[in-house]
């Protein structure tokens, strides 16, 4: 590769850009691809849009035997309930309009009437086969319950239809030919989310509030109905069923805890009960997320329960079963997962539909039906994979200008696949980038250098990929030192560096959307840093960095001011701080410079380095000088006669000079009392050489003293870096 990189300095080698886990899979754009949860890339369901209803909102779906859909629309203002009626070739008309805010269930019974639930304080209604009238079948506003919201609907072999309520949750059951509701369950969940009608004319329902799905024997007389699992989650929004018998269920949002506004609703006198709207619902409405996701669940025939999936930035509003296989419907991404039922945990995102939210599934010849929100649409998701399915990746940055190498390539099988690959210098691929290149069987291929690249995958013949790497090669670039700080009187004990090769980091991968573990634009060695305060060191720390992400070592130079040359002080320093007794500089000021070198991954002919000096600063170990303490005694009288008193006073004189910093302050003492703070000639203590001319009283004595006549006085003065100079002088 040497020979195709002239002029070009190597940075830490070449470098493998992967892509083979679900995480990262699944940030780039599938088109008739299926990605598994183990990261490979296989043909998934032919996918095709239907029907665009020019809506925000498509709650409900279902289909008649015929092949046509009937889509429940619905709104954020009254009148926005609607059922179309879509032709499977696409043709679409109104066969029903309400005053309510959305159609929240559609179904097609027996006769071919459609069967639509509106809300919120919405009726069931039926709309004959041929068109014409709807005709309500049921009105909560009759019931003693009262309940605000229609969930879904499910229609027995008879013809009877059973409505799932809503604040509070009651399960109704009205007659084939109408008449008055019958009240076939209750609990003392807030709704009853989600129905399902088994062959045997088991009712299976799903609660929002506990969390539970309950089985129901429709045809036993006096039956109760029993709870045959108790969720995880709060809500259960979907129920669905295999040839087997076994019962799938999907449960959203953590229990206890809601964020949603309550809907207040009075019941007897003195008796006030607070309702609140599922969680999956209002988020499809606001096209908001559900905190923590959702999980899928199995009910075996024997009603042992088990979890099959937890779907972590996704929430299920919709399950199915096709051909043996279990599709869930999901939002806030618009993806369908097709769920392993055998507990093993797998699954795969099988369609990305153009939609938030995968709302609602119906049975279709040669497929399923799938109504979605935000914005309101009707896929078609076919049995047959996909003739042409394409895999385009996420834009990877290389950080810097980099030629791109060979492609490596993990397949599950037989080479059924086309890969290509394009680069650019901008961040976008819409314009300004390479035309796709294909990859030969060798790996190679050609694009111009740049910043970014982008892969391409193409599946036929049954091909699938498991894992893609493209190898590249950054230009090296020169490390950059950000910051210097000198801090004298300070000392950082070292500490012993463990050498990279010594350690080897195993983690989990991390999640999608998280945190790059790399970041190679700051310097996680910018907190403060503790160090043991010394007069006799200076401590040197600075902040560097390398675009290539390059190891780096440092040396640090330092010259007086005025002076013209730099002198090494100290070479090959890994740590990023550098201690040093000051009794290496003679007293002065200066100027420290840190030299950053990318040597250690680097030939010298190839090494770069960056520099960046500190600001100025001085060191300061020697002491004022002070010159001759001269003081005299004075005694005062304070009045004439017999009575006078005398008090003494003791005058003196100083002069102080440093060579390097100015005087700070001086304190003096007389017979050892305390220090006290003396003023020099001026006032302002600003200069190298600083006079005192002070007249202070003798305090009284607080000891016996052989000599009374006698008093010491004691003057020490600091200078600007607290190195202290002490004199004294005997009255008498």
């Amino acid at each position: 590769m040497s020979s195709l990189l002239s002029g070009w300095a190597s940075a830490q080698g070449t470098k493998l850009w992967s892509v083979e886990r679900y995480d990262e899979m699944e940030k780039g754009n599938a088109e008739g691809m299926a990605i598994r949860s183990d990261g490979r890339l296989e043909a998934g369901p032919a996918t095709s849009l239907m029907y665009e209803t020019g809506k925000s909102y498509a709650w409900a779906l279902a289909n008649d035997g015929a092949g046509n859909g009937y889509v429940g629309l619905g709104g954020t203002a009254a009148g926005s309930a609607v059922v179309m009626k879509v032709t499977p070739e696409g043709k679409a008309a109104e066969i029903f309009a309400g005053k309510e805010l959305a159609v929240q269930a559609v179904r097609v019974a027996a006769d071919g009437s459609v069967l639509a639930a509106t809300s919120p304080d919405g009726k069931v209604y039926r709309i004959p086969a041929g068109g014409g009238a709807a005709a309500v079948i049921f009105d909560p506003s009759n019931t003693e319950d009262k309940p605000k919201y229609l969930w879904d609907l499910a229609v027995g072999k008879g013809g009877e239809v059973y409505v799932a309520a809503g604040a509070p949750a009651v399960v109704y059951r009205v007659a084939a030919g109408g008449g008055k509701a019958e009240v076939l369950f209750r609990t003392a969940d807030q709704h009853i989310r989600c129905l399902l009608l088994a062959a045997d004319g088991t009712l299976w329902a799903g609660s929002d509030g506990s969390g539970v799905v309950y089985r129901f024997a429709t045809g036993t007389a006096g039956a109760k109905p029993f709870a045959a699992y108790a969720a995880g989650r709060r809500e259960i929004t979907a129920l669905a069923m295999d040839a087997a018998g076994d019962v799938y269920a999907a449960g959203v949002g953590t229990k206890g805890r809601s964020t949603l506004p309550p809907l207040p609703v009075t019941g007897g006198v003195g008796v006030t009960i607070t309702f609140v709207q599922p969680g999956s619902s209002t988020a499809a409405g606001a096209n908001t997320l559900v905190p923590d996701g959702s999980e899928i669940y199995k009910i075996g025939v024997d009603g042992a329960p088990q979890k099959l999936l937890t779907l972590k930035d996704d929430v299920v509003y919709a399950l199915a079963v096709r051909g043996g296989n279990l599709l869930a419907a999901t939002g806030n991404r618009g993806r369908v997962y097709r769920v392993d039922t055998n507990g093993s945990g797998r699954f795969s995102d099988v369609a990305h539909l153009e939609a938030s939210q995968a709302m609602a599934f119906a049975a279709a010849k040669d497929g399923l039906l799938v109504a979605t929100s935000n914005s309101g649409k009707v896929f078609r998701l076919g049995d047959a994979v996909a003739p042409a399915a394409t895999y385009t990746s996420d834009v990877f940055d290389a950080q810097s200008f980099s030629q791109w190498g060979r492609a490596e390539v993990r397949s599950g099988g037989a080479a059924g696949f086309d890969l290509f690959v394009r680069s650019g210098n901008v961040e976008s691929p819409v314009m300004g980038w390479s035309e796709w290149a294909r990859v030969g069987a060798d790996g190679s291929f050609a694009v111009p250098p740049g910043r970014f690249v982008q892969w391409k995958a193409v599946l036929h013949g049954g091909g699938s990929v498991d894992a893609v790497g493209l190898n590249y090669l950054q230009r090296n670039l020169a490390p950059v030192v950000d910051e210097v700080v000198v801090q004298p009187g300070a000392r950082v004990t070292p500490v012993a560096p463990v050498a990279g090769s010594a350690t080897v980091q195993v983690a989990f991968p991390a999640a999608a959307g998280a945190t790059p573990a790399v970041n190679f634009s700051t310097d996680a060695n910018a907190a403060p840093l503790m160090a043991q305060k010394d007069k006799t060191a200076v401590t040197v720390r600075w902040m560097a960095h390398d675009d290539n992400g390059d190891e780096l070592m440092f040396a640090v130079w330092y010259r007086g001011v005025g002076e013209a040359n730099w002198r090494l002080l100290k070479d090959k320093i890994s740590e990023r701080v550098y201690s040093f007794d000051s009794a290496l500089l003679p007293d002065g000021s200066y100027e420290m410079k840190v030299v950053a070198s990318d040597a250690p991954v680097h030939t010298d002919a190839e090494a770069l380095t960056g520099e960046r000096a500190s600001e100025v600063f001085v060191v300061d170990t020697t002491p004022p000088v002070p010159g001759v303490l001269t003081a005299t005694k004075q005694i005062l009288f304070e009045q004439s006669g017999p009575n006078k008193a005398a008090s003494t006073f003791i005058h003196a004189t100083l002069e102080v000079r440093d060579a390097t910093s100015p005087i700070a302050h001086a304190e003096y003492s007389i017979d050892a009392g305390p220090w006290q703070y003396l003023e020099p000639v001026g006032k302002v203590s600003d200069s190298l050489t600083e006079r005192y001319d002070f007249t202070v009283a003798v305090p009284a004595a607080t000891a016996p003293v052989s000599d009374a006549k006698e008093h010491v006085l004691a003057v020490r003065v600091y200078d600007r870096y607290e190195n202290v100079a002490a004199v004294k002088a005997v009255v008498r």
